[in-house]
């Protein structure tokens, strides 16, 4: 290993540690899907997909695949095979960061390689995708993007040639524009990846034993390095002519935490990779090439790699900067189970026992999002149960679920904060029939509600103030524009 490569590895590692450091800072932060390429971005291990990052989410990350060669092939300058020499190993690293605007655009830089000009010099490049379509929670999505990297120099070799990077992302002297080898015109080899990617989105059949999960496919076209050396047979065993696609199951494994399991084909090998993803640090391990067998070329051989990837979310609608994972929202059942009623059997002295106190039927809402039914006395008492047992004569009945009423929050007039949205109070107090809202989430304990047919982001939510009373909570976007 070189002494530049192994200057890179200290610096992209120090990059890499301080980037982890920064984000185990404790915070509260909203959640945020990050799932990242290698180098360029999300996506899922080397193929881009149709998702970019939030507004003002940022995410670096550190990745590196391990080459371990039984032989390797020698080729004259043409790349023609003239024999073979022994096998080495060898660690290949890379840095990147990637920022996203507006919900709609995606924009990063990459740094692959640190050498000296006669030997391959230094590989650094830029990527950007826009979204075309937004898939709302599950459903299509599309996006273009392109992918550029910088030209390797082989001084010492030919000054005058203009070589290539590969798709492995290092230099390799056989790249270049010109005459390759007899039948094989280089002029198509360009610095540019376009592409064109598409993904599908659906939440999991899930059974009573398997925690809740999602799947997303991906499916696209590009140029560059999904493309060009498909007609070289030492450098592609098998190639798509610039198709690609892949599959990730994101499966929920805590409350901030999801494993993520994925597989591509990114036109020329097969990937396969696992990844750790809690309160936005994700950590991979990674086989490429795992269609390939023998290990005698770097192209065409199986490799071990790993990945660190650390997300910031910045945004002004956020609580904290870390980004947590999440999977899509999952709707409040219509069906639910009622609670049993409160104990109503009461031991009488009298052999005959007393009329039912006549009461007006009445419904409220509880903080649960279940109807219960009680009846209103002409003196004003709340009866509940089936024999109308007041609630006083009980000792004091707790409905189920979490109130504001009291909360600290609640009564200086505090914001609310729901899923990068801020809300504050508007109107007075008001009832609510269970039927029309849904649960949507959570703010310090107490669910919080919507409108069952409102689409996100919500305009007003609800909190349960006390058993079937209501607060509305309006957007501040709407208020302030």
């Amino acid at each position: 290993m070189t002494r530049a490569r192994i200057k890179a590895g200290v610096l992209s590692g120090a990059l890499a540690a301080a980037l982890l450091v920064a984000g185990v800072a404790d915070a509260a932060a909203q959640n945020a899907p990050i799932s990242s390429t290698l180098r360029y971005g999300t996506g899922v291990v080397d193929v881009p997909d149709a998702s970019v990052l939030p507004h003002l989410t940022l995410i670096g990350t550190y990745s590196g695949f391990y080459v371990n060669l039984d032989q390797t092939v020698i080729t004259d300058d043409q790349g023609r095979a003239i024999g073979f020499g022994d096998g080495y190993s060898d660690w290949r690293q890379d840095g990147s960061i990637a920022l996203g605007l507006f919900d709609w655009v995606e924009l990063g830089a990459t740094f692959q390689n640190f050498s000296e000009a006669g030997t391959g010099g230094t590989l650094a490049g830029a990527f950007g995708k826009l979204r075309l379509l937004k898939p709302e929670n599950t459903g299509l999505g599309l996006a273009v993007g392109i992918r550029y990297i910088t030209e390797p120099t082989f001084d010492d070799i030919d000054p005058n040639r203009t070589y290539k990077a590969p798709r492995l992302g290092f230099p390799d002297q056989r790249f270049y524009n010109g005459e390759f080898s007899e039948g094989h015109p280089m002029e198509d080899w360009n610095d540019f990846t376009p592409y064109i990617v598409g993904n599908f989105k659906f939440q999991g059949m899930r059974p009573d034993w398997f925690p809740e999960w999602d799947m997303t496919l991906t499916g696209g076209w590009g140029q560059g390095m999904f493309y060009a050396g498909h007609d070289l047979d030492w450098y592609a065993n098998a190639h798509s002519y610039g198709f690609f696609g892949g599959a990730t199951a994101h499966i929920q494994a805590g409350d901030n935490t999801l494993v993520n399991l994925k597989g591509e084909w990114n036109g020329f090998d097969a990937n396969l990779g696992a990844e750790l993803d809690w309160k936005g640090v994700q950590l991979g391990a990674y086989v490429l090439g795992a269609n390939y067998l023998e290990r005698i070329t770097e192209y065409k051989s199986p490799k071990f790699a790993m990945k660190v990837t650390v997300g910031l979310c910045m945004g002004d609608d956020v609580e904290g900067i870390m980004c947590r994972p999440r999977i899509s929202e999952r709707e409040s059942a219509d069906t639910v189970q009622l609670p049993a009623p409160p104990a109503d059997t009461v031991i009488v002295e009298r052999e005959v026992a007393p009329p039912i106190p006549r009461g007006t039927p009445s419904t409220i809402c509880l903080a649960t999002g279940r109807s219960e039914q009680i009846f209103i006395s002409a003196s004003g008492d709340t009866l509940v149960g089936p024999n109308r047992v007041s609630i006083d004569d009980l000792g004091g009945v707790v409905f189920e679920g979490n109130y504001a009423a009291g909360a600290g929050w609640f009564t200086n007039d505090e914001e609310l904060t729901l899923d990068r949205e801020r809300f504050q109070k508007s109107g007075g107090e008001i009832g609510l029939d269970c039927a029309d809202i849904m649960i949507v989430g959570e703010f310090n304990g107490v669910n919080v509600f919507a409108d069952r047919n409102a689409d996100q982001p919500y305009d007003m939510v609800y909190v349960p103030v006390r058993p079937g009373v209501w607060q509305a909570y309006e957007n501040l976007r709407r208020t302030r524009g």
